[in-house]
């Protein structure tokens, strides 16, 4: 079943929910990384934790989310589109950690010291970024935490990946609920009731259940609205022409250095694992390009 993404608003306006189904483009992400069970559980939550917030934006905007830790996986960077396309890679996929409670220890493999980072890309080269320290390192609770601290909106957002046993993703999705102002303590007061008395997440969308279903139990006592729906995929931007800026942008003596080594070279995209040949001619054109007139 396509991945999915659905948006509501309260009929007062105070509340705005948007959760999605995110099994096949994070089993795609693992599937391009090849990561072992502690970073997919970390790359899907943040892939998932991105969409989320992609959907905060308008048409064509965009977000990148950068979680750094002191743990082994390092880092982790995924970037969603209110368009409706994910990608993201982790630093070290095969990174493990011990379990905790028997469960796979997401926090202890990101670390409890580090950053994240949240940049809007919102068109016309303008960019705003936001940086927070690590809340718990579990991705979901940082998120929420950087919502309300940076943003200042009081945020409910809660992530799931669960894997099965053979290491494939059984499910992933997430939701993520913000308070409008004037906040409405009493609205408030209900959904935080809801979230706290209902069936878990990975629960939730192990049974099958999709986004447009999530948001109505979490908004069953409050009158609201659909505002939105918009399949999810795991998509990639790059190409051989952005490729080939790279290489351009390294200068003169790196790519005649590229040249005497290596008589070509292969560069590989991180967030998809694509990989472009560029040989000696394609290199000797870029050196001339390369080469400032007299």
């Amino acid at each position: 079943m396509a991945d999915r993404l659905e948006r509501v608003i309260s009929l007062s306006g105070n509340f705005f929910g948007v959760a999605c189904t995110a099994t096949e483009l994070v089993t795609e992400a693992c599937r391009r990384h090849d990561v072992g069970p502690l970073a997919a559980a970390a790359l899907g939550r943040a892939l998932t934790g991105a969409a989320l917030l992609a959907a905060l934006l308008k048409d064509s905007q965009s977000v990148q989310v950068k979680f750094e830790g002191n743990g082994p996986l390092k880092k982790i960077i995924t970037e969603a589109g209110y368009d409706g396309w994910v990608r993201g890679y982790v630093a070290e996929p095969h990174a493990e950690v011990p379990l905790k409670d028997g469960r796979i220890d997401v926090a202890g493999g990101l670390g409890k010291a580090g950053f994240l980072t949240v940049v809007k890309d919102i068109g016309n080269n303008r960019k705003y970024p936001g940086t927070i320290e690590l809340y718990t390192s579990e991705i979901g609770e940082d998120i929420a935490y950087y919502l309300s601290q940076s943003e200042q909106t009081p945020s409910a957002l809660a992530l799931a990946v669960h894997l099965a046993p053979d290491g494939s993703i059984g499910a992933a999705g997430g939701f993520l609920i913000q308070s409008l102002p004037p906040a409405d303590e009493t609205l408030l007061s209900q959904l935080e009731k809801e979230i706290a008395t209902m069936s878990p997440l990975s629960q939730l969308l192990l049974e099958g259940r999709g986004p447009a279903e999530i948001l109505s139990l979490l908004f069953k006592n409050i009158p609201h609205k659909t505002i939105g729906s918009r399949q999810l995929v795991y998509a990639c931007s790059c190409n051989r022409a952005k490729m080939e800026g790279a290489l351009f942008s390294l200068g003169e003596e790196d790519i005649r250095s590229l040249l005497e080594k290596e008589n070509g070279v292969e560069v590989r995209c991180e967030f998809c694992r694509q990989s472009y040949r560029f040989g000696k001619d394609d290199l000797l054109h870029l050196l001339q390009r390369n080469q400032k007139p007299l």
